[in-house]
């Protein structure tokens, strides 16, 4: 493969960094200074950079922040996914989301090729946290507070766990709040269903964090970038 290609994949950075570390004469391939983005190397092949081993990533990570209106799936035939959103050579990488966002839903999402992993976060035993921001028809109450923190009973009779919720703002004017609320599950459509079950209708939901890892302040709607190694070790502790 292209030394390039090795190098973005292992999280140096994007392909434009990497050329800027080539000029920079930051790059060693078995211990000879390379300044083109061209020469092939395999996966066990010697690189480094700054004296530093660079290991070859097999698979890969993306945060993206989810734009409203894209659907959170691999392929579909009438509507935009999240796939689509990444450049040709991300979508040649075999990437998939973990998990499920909504479509009017945005925020915080990990596309990988890690089975494990995903199946790691996904696992209900493992009480993953999902944290949201939401904006909420109706007033929450200290009252709603209290509910969402015990058990709470779905319309279909499913029992959720208990979440921790917080009011931001409330606009009793407008009949307008603003929470955060944080799961430890991912039942469909979990966090509009809570709210259904009191009464209350989520205009907006935003995910803010999963796990350790939180959506970065500026990245835009539509934006992704690889994980750092810090972040990625917090998802697998």
């Amino acid at each position: 493969m292209r030394l390039d290609k090795f190098l973005a994949a292992s999280g140096v950075g994007s392909r434009s960094e990497v050329k800027q570390l080539l000029k920079q004469k930051r790059i060693t391939v078995a211990g000879k200074v390379v300044t083109s983005p061209k020469i092939q190397v395999e996966a066990d092949s010697q690189v480094e950079l700054d004296h530093q081993p660079v290991n070859y990533q097999t698979n890969y990570y993306l945060l993206m922040n989810k734009p409203k209106g894209v659907i959170t799936a691999t392929t579909d035939k009438s509507q935009r996914t999240v796939i689509d959103l990444l450049g040709a050579e991300e979508q040649k990488l075999g990437l998939f989301p973990v998990g499920r966002l909504d479509k009017d839903t945005t925020g915080l999402l990990l596309l990988t090729t890690d089975g494990e992993l995903a199946h790691r976060l996904l696992a209900p035993k493992k009480h993953v946290s999902k944290v949201y921001q939401a904006k909420i028809e109706g007033i929450v109450t200290d009252q709603t507070v209290a509910r969402f923190a015990k058990p709470l009973t779905l319309k279909n009779g499913e029992v959720t766990k208990p979440a921790k919720l917080e009011v931001i703002s409330s606009q009793k004017d407008a009949n307008i709040s603003r929470v955060i609320i944080e799961i430890t599950e991912g039942k469909y459509h979990q966090v509009k269903r809570m709210f259904a079950a009191v009464g209350m209708h989520v205009l907006e939901l935003h995910r803010l964090k999963m796990g350790q890892l939180e959506l970065p302040a500026d990245l835009k709607p539509g934006q992704y970038r690889l994980l750092t190694k810090e972040e990625l070790a917090s998802l697998t502790k």
